[in-house]
């Protein structure tokens, strides 16, 4: 078991999906919803946004390859669009500030727009589950454990959807931006290290180490 490589996923799901920075995106759309909606409200969110990244998960690579895509190559772009993901975090409109603002008053259109996507399941999100999934390289039950490591962020995010209002006067909307700026430097030595990958995945560039004499 490769508890490092485990780590290392574990760590990209979660700077792309983005979890804290989902708290005031989810307190903005649940704005003018009861209450006792709000937990149905999460749920529903967080399913959708599931559905979508199980199946770039599933299905991404295949189409990929039907399309007669090499997967170095989207292992280079993705790392490209990652890292330009990675940038408007840091540099840009804080996450809750660009998609609180694509926010809208329908309880239900707003659980779906912006919440599930792109909030949850952002764009970044989906390429880096195909690109975390190589067909290739990873074998069924290495991409078991990376569905896993998924559905553990994926439930992770809703418990603090479930719990945003009291984590909202702990941190506060600043306090999320924050965060959401730090992982957007955390993932933009990611989607660098992708991009190297891709170029190894091609044979253009060999990044093992050398053998030790």
């Amino acid at each position: 078991m490769d508890w490092v490589g485990l780590q290392r996923e574990l760590i990209t799901l979660f700077v792309v999906i983005d979890p804290v920075g989902s708290i005031p995106v989810f307190l903005f759309a649940t704005a003018s919803v009861p209450p006792a909606l709000h937990r149905r409200f999460a749920i529903r969110a967080v399913l959708i946004a599931a559905l979508v990244l199980f199946a770039f998960l599933i299905g991404g690579q295949f189409v990929l390859e039907a399309l007669g895509l090499q997967l170095g190559s989207f292992q280079i772009a993705g790392g490209i669009v990652l890292f330009l993901f990675a940038m408007t975090m840091v540099f840009g409109d804080s996450k809750p500030a660009a998609e609180i603002g694509a926010a809208t008053g329908d309880p239900m259109t707003s659980a779906v727009f912006p919440m599930a996507m792109p909030s949850i399941a952002s764009p970044g999100a989906m390429l880096a589950v195909v690109i975390l999934t190589d067909n290739h390289r990873q074998s069924i039950g290495e991409q078991a454990w990376t569905a896993l490591l998924l559905a553990v962020v994926l439930v992770f995010t809703l418990m603090l959807l479930l719990a945003a209002t009291r984590i909202q006067r702990l941190i506060g909307t600043t306090g999320a931006s924050v965060i959401s700026r730090i992982m957007g430097i955390v993932l933009a030595t990611i989607a660098v290290d992708a991009v190297l990958t891709g170029f190894e995945t091609m044979g253009v560039l060999n990044l093992s180490p050398p053998p030790i004499p």
